[in-house]
């Protein structure tokens, strides 16, 4: 199959009205919109209420007043330019602002502004950091989305990276498996580069983000096999979003068809409060109950998956809700807290972690002025470093 064409006008997407096209112009003027022929061909243009339209062609509600550009504050894990270090032993390097798809729930939608820069074209600083911290033995390459990187480019960072012994695990975040798995099974030099780099010591994982059934087709499968062939082991992590995946049994079918194509439920995330993202939250209560309806209609291997928060202070996993308490425990931590076991009220209403009464007693906010370790003045090319998120509110 021939590359897709990829479109960034909503204008040229005929199979929706003129009058709506005019009225989406107005978000695609303030968030970018892009998006290819094989993924508009998943569509059921038919259906009004189609998830994986959702998912990619966007919607008034993007206009509402809701939420924080950095709901996780990952402006204070920056340690130099495009590189972030929030837990010991993983260091995340920005490598690409460019997406396949720009979802419209993405919790990073500050990068779909043309005013943000967090990439950098450079990752040398990065790649020094990763070097003098013998600590970190994992290196997610993310985004943006690191399968958008020309094989070239992404091949010398894999190389870089590999020369970096305590270096064992890259991790590739991207939403290309599904949604344009020809630039992986097509592309020899990719498969190539990901043989020569994962091996049986120190592998390649595939961060997979995959949300709905409908996006695992045969073009998909064939991507997965092509790199399992090549030896990556790909996972998936999705949030749980309203109008799109929050349904027990098509999360269920979800679980199923991952763990059939041997791509591992890695991470089910509850969506962060991110600002233009008001139309797929869910209450943590209802995201919970759904997550495990859809378990329970899956096997073992399905159940592997983790319902988590990933909150400023770590990825706080849900346990349980019940009876109007959140059974809670940080999975990761910021602060050294793992483990730690939590215990909070959970009004039915609530959505996210701050909105628990009393999580105020388990973590400590982080003071931006203190915790950013590079100065404005060091980061000339990065207006993020310049203007806090919060600061920004999103108006018609």
């Amino acid at each position: 199959m021939a590359q897709p064409k990829y479109i960034t006008d909503i204008g040229k997407i005929h199979h929706i009205s003129e009058s709506e096209r005019n009225r989406l112009k107005r978000i695609t003027d303030k968030f970018v919109f892009r998006v290819n022929e094989y993924y508009l061909n998943l569509i059921d243009w038919n259906d009004p209420n189609d998830p994986i339209k959702k998912l990619v062609i966007p919607n008034e509600g993007e206009l509402l007043e809701y939420g924080r550009w950095d709901a996780s504050d990952e402006d204070t894990n920056y340690v130099v330019p495009g590189c972030q270090h929030k837990y010991k032993s993983t260091a995340l390097l920005i490598v690409s602002e460019v997406c396949g798809a720009y979802c419209r729930y993405c919790f990073r939608k500050r990068l779909f502004r043309n005013d943000v820069k967090e990439a950098v074209s450079d990752v040398e600083s990065g790649l020094q950091y990763i070097s003098e911290h013998p600590e970190i033995s994992n290196v997610l390459l993310t985004g943006g989305d690191s399968l958008i990187l020309a094989t070239s480019k992404l091949r010398s960072i894999l190389q870089r990276l590999r020369k970096i012994e305590h270096v064992k695990i890259i991790r590739l975040g991207s939403k290309i498996p599904v949604f344009n798995p020809m630039r992986i099974y097509e592309d020899s030099e990719l498969l190539d580069t990901i043989k020569e780099f994962s091996t049986a010591e120190k592998r390649i994982y595939v961060m997979a983000h995959i949300n709905h059934p409908r996006e695992i087709t045969v073009e998909a499968k064939r991507g997965f096999e092509a790199l399992h062939r090549a030896g990556a082991i790909v996972v998936n992590q999705s949030p749980i979003l309203k109008g799109i995946n929050d349904d027990p049994v098509v999360l269920g079918v979800l679980l199923d068809q991952l763990s059939w194509a041997g791509v591992t439920p890695y991470y089910f995330f509850v969506n962060r409060p991110v600002a233009g993202n008001r139309e797929f939250v869910l209450p943590l209560v209802e995201v919970y109950r759904i997550v495990e309806e859809a378990k329970a209609r899956t096997s073992g291997l399905g159940k592997r998956v983790r319902l988590s928060m990933s909150h400023t202070s770590g990825k706080i996993e849900i346990l349980s809700i019940e009876q109007g308490k959140a059974f809670l425990k940080y999975h990761q931590s910021r602060d050294n807290h793992y483990g730690k076991f939590m215990i909070l009220d959970c009004p039915p209403e609530a959505a996210w972690f701050d909105d628990l009464p009393g999580n105020e007693k388990y973590w400590t906010k982080p003071d931006k002025k203190t915790k950013t370790i590079i100065s404005v003045n060091e980061m000339p090319d990065h207006p993020r470093m310049k203007t806090t998120y919060e600061n920004y509110i999103i108006h018609d």
